[in-house]
């Protein structure tokens, strides 16, 4: 292995956490150990980028610039994750289900989705198990947000 490549494997390996005495976790949260709002905004960003190109969602985005789209998806998930507030100050709750019903979220749209969402959690390339938590919610949110079944 080469010493690139041994860097490279160390920086995606986790850091074992534990608790403090006072039961907190020790060394941040999520947001925090997956590196913040850069990682959050290049993830939105790498998102939109899929779907600004994707017939089947594109439409549900009247927006002409995905731009506002992308960074209210970066605030709400930094809000999730331990990060900021500030969907909630300027947004309100988030009611998901309440701000999609009005598309039409059946399967082939949440996949196209995820094959977008998987795209842009790849560019991150997480350490693994950050990953697969950050991936397991995505994949829960997604499905919770179908309305149809309809084609």
């Amino acid at each position: 292995m080469t010493e690139a490549n041994e860097q490279e494997d160390a920086r995606r390996k986790e850091t074992v956490r534990i608790g403090g005495l006072d039961g907190q976790k020790v060394g941040g949260n999520f947001y925090e150990q997956v590196g913040g709002k850069p990682v959050f905004q290049k993830l939105a960003a790498e998102f939109y980028k899929g779907i600004a190109k994707d017939e089947v969602l594109r439409p549900m985005y009247p927006e002409g610039d995905l731009g506002p789209a992308a960074e209210r998806l970066q605030m709400f998930l930094e809000q999730y994750w331990g990060g900021p507030t500030t969907y909630q100050e300027l947004r309100g709750h988030p009611r998901l289900r309440m701000r999609h019903s009005p598309y039409k979220i059946n399967p082939l749209a949440r996949d196209r989705w995820l094959l977008h969402m998987r795209a842009a959690v790849d560019s991150l390339a997480l350490p693994p198990l950050k990953d697969a938590e950050l991936w397991a919610y995505l994949e829960r949110a997604a499905t919770s947000m179908l309305n149809t079944f309809e084609d």
